[in-house]
């Protein structure tokens, strides 16, 4: 992304530079849509990245529930087995 961006930024400083009006409105629209690239790339990372904390924090609950419940079942069994 970082490339894409330093591309976008030199494009637009080169077409400024000029009197073609066409140009530096394609270089502008161009640095535009790099950036945009940069910032849609960095928000499906995020996403991605929390998607997948939010699922590890799930199975660590259920996975602690179920302790609790393996655990509550060892007491009944305990409890059980000394009448």
């Amino acid at each position: 992304m970082m490339k894409v961006a330093l591309t976008a930024v030199l494009a637009l400083g080169l077409a400024a530079c000029g009197g073609d009006k066409t140009a530096n409105n394609a270089a502008e629209t161009n640095a535009e849509n790099a950036a945009l690239t940069d910032v849609n790339g960095a928000t499906n990372d995020t996403t991605a990245n929390l998607d997948t904390a939010l699922n590890a924090t799930g199975n660590a609950v259920e996975n602690a529930g179920n302790a609790v419940e393996n655990a509550g079942n060892a007491v009944e069994n305990a409890a059980d087995n000394a009448h």
